[in-house]
């Protein structure tokens, strides 16, 4: 007759062997899973209308994984709400990877001090898979003999607080988060204009309806390139790829004045960690010379990273943005 010791004792080993079988099981499952994915067309969900350079990205990394993993990555734009529509679509899908999101920063990090609340948590509800450009912002003007540097923008601004504008796409927009950050680094007062879109806002700054503008790099660099535009200062830590000759706010004498719309690819949260360092793998390879020197024709700086890294990232920018937007007084909606 067993004891009642040993009983348990058999009892407990049972139990530790069933333990260690599911285990297994489960690695194995997902080593099959990761070995065979993907098997099916892949949607990436983009939470802008098509066009953009978000949804630009999207399409060109989309092709690049088709040729490389064999299967079609096809995408799906959800725009609208800025981005209230699209990011909980991906949050709701299937954590299996057949189901990404390529999102701008703003959804990401902005978003979370400029609305009151969001049907989405930026950390919570999705697993980064890799950062895939820098979009670093740019101080532009049109009238370089009045304004031929950062320091001059900057007196004529302290001599006369509030008489220097600056266009942006919107409160809470990349262009008024530079703004923000280079009065808050500067002490100094600028005038806001918001637009309804940032096409509208360059338009108005070549017209020199405003003094200046803090760009993201591909709106305001073929501009630049033309002449229509001169620019000041680059809001990065090193000089810009595309615009080697423009030094950064750093060399300007600006410490810490770094701000980039920087894009990223995530899947929902839970997403095996297999199938997260495939895909990362995937995407760092597809980032070849020739599509770096396609997307640094258009202002992008290619940029990929860990998953871990990009999470550093986005923890870190809704923590500057939050306290920009704070110091701008403005309400979330």
């Amino acid at each position: 007759m067993l004891t009642r010791r040993t009983a348990l004792h058999r009892a407990a080993l049972n139990i530790t062997a069933t333990v260690c079988a599911m285990g297994l099981a489960a690695s194995a499952f997902a080593q099959a899973t990761t070995a065979k994915y993907p098997d099916r067309p892949v949607k990436i969900i983009v939470a802008l209308a098509a066009g953009g350079s978000v949804d630009m990205i999207a399409r060109t990394l989309g092709q690049k994984l088709q040729t490389s993993m064999g299967q079609a990555f096809v995408v799906d734009n959800r725009a609208g709400a800025s981005g209230q529509i699209g990011m909980p679509a991906v949050k709701q899908s299937p954590a299996d990877g057949y189901t990404l999101t390529v999102s701008p920063a703003s959804f990401l990090t902005t978003n979370k001090s400029v609305f009151k609340s969001l049907p989405y948590d930026p950390e919570a509800d999705f697993v980064p898979v890799s950062l895939l450009v820098n979009q670093p912002m740019v101080l532009v003007i049109t009238n370089k003999q009045k304004y031929p540097t950062v320091a001059a923008l900057l007196a004529a601004a302290k001599a006369a607080p509030g008489s220097i504008t600056y266009a942006t796409s919107g409160d809470g927009s990349p262009q008024h988060l530079a703004g923000l950050m280079f009065e808050t680094r500067t002490q100094a007062k600028l005038l806001h204009v918001p637009y309804k879109g940032g096409a509208l806002a360059v338009n108005d700054a070549l017209a020199g309806t405003v003094d200046a503008m803090f760009a993201v790099m591909p709106e305001a660099l073929p501009h630049i390139k033309s002449g229509k535009f001169t620019a000041l200062g680059v809001m990065s830590p090193q000089r810009s790829t595309v615009l080697p000759a423009v030094p950064t706010m750093v060399e300007n004498g600006f410490a810490d004045m770094n701000l980039s719309a920087w894009i990223g690819l995530l899947a929902p949260a839970k997403t095996p960690k297999p199938v997260v360092d495939q895909l990362n793998k995937a995407v760092v390879a597809a980032m070849d010379p020739e599509l770096k020197a396609k997307l640094a024709e258009n202002g992008m700086e290619v940029t990929t990273s860990t998953p871990e890294a990009l999470s550093q990232i986005i923890a870190r920018d809704i923590k500057v943005h939050a306290e920009l937007v704070k110091a701008s007084g403005l309400v979330p909606q």
